[in-house]
């Protein structure tokens, strides 16, 4: 009896894998790591930030940053990550869209992160689960997940390899700037990327003289009161006294 149409798999959109990407220079793609991930969340106005719910995994504290190798899996199934450990580059990280399904099986667990380590991957954001964490922290390779689970994944496919994915409600192009620490995930375009990395530094400089301003209790916040005023906010500016005797004289 021949095999059903619906489970067989057709080349092209779906089923493929592109090889050669652009990436964003690596002189530059080290100074992503001068900055926390809010601070480059904030000069993107908060738009490129990936769902908080995909969150670190790993033990491993140091900030992931390097260019997006994208990975699209069926749920549940991780044959196109295996095989984007043929394509990814040193320092790239792998980003994989599986959906975000939490009742499908891990697509990615300590056999792949040790081959990912000798490749030198820089780590992996996986939009979907991951499992194995015990043996992945002994590697020392960064893990960003929606959760964990004890169920394997299958190997049949089908996938893609660098094109457009989905990871927590962003998209992402192969070659984008990824950075990740503990207080989460943003998507740097890569055509943007030197762009952002003027603004991060401008916003960094102004951060550090406006801290040292409050340090030393030089701090105004008439800028409150001026927001305030433009609402129409009503404020009762009387002292308690003069407000005790108004209610007396209401209630008498």
């Amino acid at each position: 009896m021949s095999r059903p149409h619906s489970g067989k798999l057709h080349a092209g959109l779906g089923f493929r894998i592109r090889t050669d990407i652009a990436r964003v220079p690596m002189v530059l793609m080290e100074r992503f790591r001068e900055f926390d991930v809010p601070d480059i969340s904030d000069v993107l106005n908060g738009l490129y930030a990936v769902d908080f719910s995909i969150t670190r995994q790993t033990m491993e504290e140091e900030t992931l940053c390097g260019a997006a190798c994208t990975v699209r899996v069926f749920p549940g199934d991780n044959l196109m990550v295996h095989k984007a450990l043929d394509v990814a580059q040193p320092g790239d990280v792998i980003v994989v869209d599986a959906g975000g399904d939490r009742s499908a099986n891990a697509v990615l667990g300590d056999r792949i992160c040790a081959k990912a380590k000798v490749r030198k991957i820089a780590g992996f954001v996986i939009d979907g689960l991951v499992r194995d964490l015990p043996g992945i922290d002994q590697l020392g390779v960064p893990v960003f997940a929606r959760a964990t689970t004890t169920m394997g994944p299958s190997h049949r496919g089908p996938g893609e390899i660098n094109y457009p994915v989905c990871c927590g409600g962003k998209v992402v192009h192969p070659g984008d700037v990824i950075v990740a620490d503990s207080s989460g995930i943003v998507v740097i375009p890569n055509e943007n990327a030197e762009e952002v990395l003027e603004r991060a530094a401008t916003r960094h400089a102004a951060e550090k003289e406006y801290l040292a301003s409050l340090q030393a209790g030089e701090f105004s916040n008439d800028w409150v009161d001026d927001v305030l005023k433009l609402g129409g906010c009503l404020v009762d500016d009387r002292s308690l006294e003069e407000q005790e005797e108004d209610a007396s004289k209401r209630t008498a």
